[in-house]
């Protein structure tokens, strides 16, 4: 008895197929993928490639899934694969019955039944009474080729064509209702009229390249302008993509990046013009059923839609329709067309490249995400950035995973605060009107450091870099900070190289030192002079030095600073290099800390926080009296 489909389709999704092959292959992560020497044919090089649901082998072309996997490494057959697996996956395997059997042979009738419509309107396309049909695609500009490729066909002009066109096949009215080619006339009992009359047909089949429906175009002022079949035993248009069977090929051979346009012409187009990983739903939005079936085939596919306002609303809907299903392992990216153009327009008019561009130019769900958030909503009030701020940190709470929403929440809020930071007045040449030093403004006594003269402020990547030389000179001269700030430290994603290496140095030196104190063992100390001959000794001289150097540190990093002074200093850069989104974050927690426990410290750490985010808002970057960039 054949197995029904939807078991053999949850049998795959609960057997995950790296622990399966890593069995009998030594697997090692390659990206989102995993790769090793073939099993099937000696390779010094690896080239067999595992993905979510299937493998490939570069070499020598074996391909297929867990089941196909189990019956060629332990040569079983097709049945004894199945319960094998589904023993290991807690599934039972359906016993035969005569309903299962009687709805298999019907859904083998279908499929027959569909083929046979598919070739009879494939002939009328190139028959006198679909001539305009035939016209119509040569003027979309599809070749011979194309059309034969995808199968495209012309339904007839007459009621009860199709019927008359099958009968010497023998299928019979009744079959084609079923298959969802007629349906019934209304008060006449056994007769049927063709479900598509005078439109473009354009066979739509599932994932294993089974015709399981038909989509029509009408030529003229009818509607729909596009009708797709009903649904049927053999068709679920929310869990069906068109053009998947091919798609899934090309990008299963490394061929293909696997688009989502918007409907049968835009799919047709691409593949026309060497993009063969394209597919479209079979309606105006992504169903989360399509969205499964496309990551099945790649972790990063690419919405590619229309620039005009139904586009980004199907965006829009898109977007947020795929934050629940979000995974570290799977997203979504999104390309824009230029407003008022198809994708065929856009290949037409300017060759393939220029819809390459479209695609090099995609965006990350997190950057499109806030765009299609922010269209059209009243940011100019404080009640409308309001609601979009909680509108934001909703959106990204939908995502399941805590660790990636965490991350999404920081990135999306880190834009709307970049969006509200006014920019920075420029400083009067000659020093007039400058800003005044940090926490010494009117204290008696207090004079000043000199002001060095304007400079050209660095660019972000080189302004952050050199935040972190700051932060860490700071420490470097004084060491005893690491007892106050450790945590905050560990928390920092400094930029890679001298500073990255600097902190998980010093991280680990003083958790060294805690252990020593701790078991009465101590040989050092939180000394200034101990930590610089650690780093030395350590390998770490060079990077030592790029810190040290005197050039553009901030007073706060001077060996007679002020203790006070000195923790304000290292709170301050941290706030520029932790990121607006973050401090939030952290400050929320500092202050339900402090509720809790009203210790002193905890009001210390919230007072410094909200610190560090008002100099972060009013646009300050920690360099302006004089820091230069450097290279580490």
């Amino acid at each position: 008895m054949p197995l029904p489909p939807n078991f053999l389709d949850e049998l795959r999704a609960r057997t995950p197929l790296p622990p399966l092959i890593g069995r009998k292959v030594k697997l090692t992560r390659n990206g989102r993928q995993w790769k090793g020497c073939c099993p099937f044919h000696n390779e010094k090089t690896p080239s067999f490639y595992v993905y979510d649901d299937h493998y490939h082998c570069f070499g020598c072309g074996q391909h297929g899934d867990a089941i196909g996997f189990t019956m060629q490494t332990e040569g079983l057959p097709f049945r004894e694969a199945v319960e094998r697996l589904a023993h290991e996956a807690g599934l039972e395997v359906p016993k035969e019955s005569p309903r299962q059997a009687a709805r298999e042979a019907r859904a083998r009738d279908l499929h027959d039944v569909l083929a046979a419509a598919a070739e009879a309107m494939q002939r009328w396309l190139r028959a006198p009474e679909g001539r305009q049909g035939l016209e119509y695609l040569q003027r979309r500009g599809l070749t011979a080729e194309t059309i034969d490729r995808f199968g495209l066909g012309w339904s007839g002009s007459g009621r009860g064509a199709l019927a008359e066109a099958l009968k010497p096949l023998g299928i019979e009215p009744r079959q084609l209702a079923e298959a969802g080619l007629s349906k019934p006339v209304e008060g006449r009992e056994g007769a049927f009229n063709d479900f598509f009359y005078n439109r473009v047909i354009f066979p739509i089949r599932d994932k294993r390249g089974r015709i399981v429906s038909f989509g029509g175009r009408i030529l003229g002022d009818g509607q729909p302008k596009y009708l797709n079949g009903p649904e049927t035993d053999v068709f679920s248009k929310r869990r069906t993509l068109y053009g998947l069977d091919m798609a899934r090929e090309a990008v299963f051979r490394g061929k293909a990046r696997l688009i989502v346009a918007e409907g049968y012409m835009d799919v047709i187009a691409l593949h026309q013009a060497g993009f063969e990983g394209a597919v479209a739903p079979l309606g105006t939005a992504l169903t989360p059923e399509q969205m499964e079936e496309i990551w099945r085939v790649t972790p990063e596919p690419v919405l590619c839609l229309d620039g005009d306002a139904a586009g980004l609303r199907a965006a829009a809907r898109s977007a947020e329709m795929v934050l629940p299903l979000l995974g570290t392992e799977r997203t979504l990216h999104f390309a824009t067309l230029p407003t008022g153009q198809d994708p065929d327009d856009l290949i037409g008019q300017k060759g393939p490249g220029a819809f390459q561009a479209v695609l090099d130019a995609a965006r990350p769900l997190s950057v499109a995400l806030y765009d299609l958030m922010a269209d059209g909503r009243p940011l100019g009030t404080p009640e409308g950035r309001a609601a979009f701020r909680n509108d934001l940190a909703a959106a990204a709470g939908r995502i399941p995973d805590k660790a990636l929403a965490a991350e999404y929440r920081r990135a999306l809020l880190d834009r709307f605060f970049e969006s509200a930071r006014p920019q920075r007045p420029q400083r009067a040449p000659g020093g007039g009107g400058g800003f005044a030093p940090r926490g010494g403004g009117g204290r008696p006594g207090f004079r000043p450091p000199p002001r060095l003269p304007p400079r050209v402020v660095p660019e972000a990547g080189n302004t952050r870099l050199e935040q972190a030389r700051c932060l860490l000179a700071i420490i470097l001269a004084h060491p005893w900070l690491l007892n106050e700030v450790e945590e905050a430290f560990a928390l920092l994603e400094l930029p890679h190289g001298h500073p990255s290496a600097l902190q998980a140095a010093l991280l680990a030196w003083h958790a060294g030192l805690v252990l020593t104190e701790a078991s009465n063992e101590s040989t050092s100390s939180l000394d200034s002079a101990d930590l610089v001959a650690h780093l030395d000794a350590t390998g770490l001289d060079e990077a030592r030095a790029w810190v040290m150097r005197a050039t553009g540190l901030p007073r706060e990093a001077s060996p007679d600073a002020q203790p006070g002074e000195t923790l304000d200093g290292w709170w301050h850069f941290f706030g520029f290099l932790r990121g607006e989104g973050a401090l939030v974050e952290d400050l929320v927690e500092a202050r339900r800390e402090l509720e809790t426990t009203n210790e002193v410290a905890a009001q210390a750490r919230v007072i410094r926080l909200s610190q560090a985010l008002s100099a972060l808002r009013r646009g300050e970057t920690g360099l302006e009296e004089g820091a230069t960039s450097a290279t580490p």
